[in-house]
């Protein structure tokens, strides 16, 4: 049985800033963020249409500068956070970032390829960390409230409080990474377990998780990389596992718990791994991203929350079928590797509504879905 041939569907400019729709429960969706110097950016919002194998888009002007990230709201399909560059006043280039909504009158808008006939995205609010510092780096949701949110500002970890429409934002709460040099914090992971009290940061080479509650660091890993840490992700079904990837080409899985040695490491990849994701649903499925240009999704099941042949075996060896355990028994590696892309691959995302499907995003303006192979997919549900 052949695997259904990826979607590929081309931005007019470059671009690294890829989500998911999370909020969104019935319809495969992503926004993605452009960046250009010279002209007006754009947020594409992408519907995937499983019955005819198409992307149909929806373009909306980002007017206040060029996104280096994008992030959506848990509860509000149409609520979004981007961080972007702009030019101050004064002549410099300046990071910041806001809340913004996609217009909800979209069967008003007009779907062409004439940049003029382009909304405008509706701007709810600006989240000025000015006081805090000047690299704002990302910005990532409650994962399971609406109404908090965490950025990532210099060496700082800012929470904030929203009201219900997001058009009111507030600070409550600082955290920092107080380190010899003060070492940027580069990205973040909400852990969706523990009551969401825990914010897991990439500091350099370290990683480090701060309890909200007192904006104290709980845990460190010292050293988790080589080199500097791109992107981390929590296991949606283990509390305490993490996963990291960085400079060094390597994914590292960690239990937090014990930190001194990573429970796993893969090496799938020959330059900068800048994305890595846990599978929502099946976390024995994840997926990274690297400057390679590859996208690689492997399978670590040994250390998933449903390992294979766990229940298989008791119930199969009492019927003597040792051969089909042996089968559904597979080993941690590489599932397959996707090599549409052309130039360094930013980002990829699995999709909040179809566990068998992901998207990724090269800075050359390609987003490519793809979708788990059949194969593996029958492994995992049979």
């Amino acid at each position: 049985m052949d695997d259904e041939a990826p979607v590929i569907y081309g931005l007019e400019f470059q671009s690294r800033a890829l989500t998911a729709q999370k909020a969104e429960l019935e319809t495969v969706s992503f926004l993605v963020g452009t960046q250009s110097l010279k002209f007006d950016n754009q947020v594409h919002h992408l519907t995937y249409d499983e019955e005819n194998h198409t992307v149909t888009k929806n373009v909306f002007l980002h007017t206040a500068g060029e996104v280096w990230h994008i992030s959506a709201s848990h509860k509000n399909p149409n609520l979004f956070a981007t961080c972007f560059n702009k030019i101050s006043p004064q002549g410099k280039c300046e990071m910041d970032s806001a809340l913004w909504e996609i217009p909800t009158t979209l069967e008003d808008h007009v779907v062409s390829d004439d940049s003029s006939s382009y909304s405008p995205l509706t701007l709810l609010t600006t989240l000025d960390s000015s006081h805090h510092g000047s690299e704002v780096k990302s910005v990532i949701w409650h994962p399971c409230e609406g109404n908090q949110l965490v950025s990532l500002v210099d060496n700082k970890l800012l929470l904030w409080d929203i009201n219900a429409n997001g058009t009111e934002a507030k600070i409550v709460a600082t955290g920092s990474a107080d380190m010899k040099g003060k070492p940027q914090i580069n990205a973040a992971s909400w852990n969706p377990h523990q009551n969401c009290n825990i914010v897991a940061a990439a500091v350099d080479t370290s990683v480090r998780g701060w309890d909200l509650r007192t904006m104290q660091q709980s845990w460190v890993i010292e050293s988790a990389h080589g080199q500097l840490v791109r992107e981390l992700d929590f296991n949606p079904n283990r509390q305490y596992f993490l996963v990291t990837c960085g400079d060094d080409c390597h994914t590292k899985f960690w239990d937090i718990r014990s930190p001194g040695a990573p429970v796993l490491v893969q090496s799938h990849h020959s330059h900068w791994v800048w994305s890595v994701r846990f599978n929502h649903f099946h976390d024995q499925l994840v997926l990274s991203s690297s400057s390679d240009s590859r996208v690689v999704l492997s399978r670590v099941v040994s250390i998933s929350s449903e390992p294979f042949g766990h229940l298989v075996e008791e119930e199969e060896s009492l019927n003597g079928h040792e051969d089909n355990i042996k089968e559904r028994n597979l080993e941690d590696g590489i599932i397959a590797t996707y090599e549409e892309h052309e130039d360094s691959v930013y980002a990829a995302e699995w999709s909040s509504v179809d566990p068998w499907l992901f998207a990724s995003l090269s800075y050359d303006g390609r987003l490519v879905l793809n979708k788990v192979p059949r194969a593996e997919k029958y492994r995992i549900l049979l």
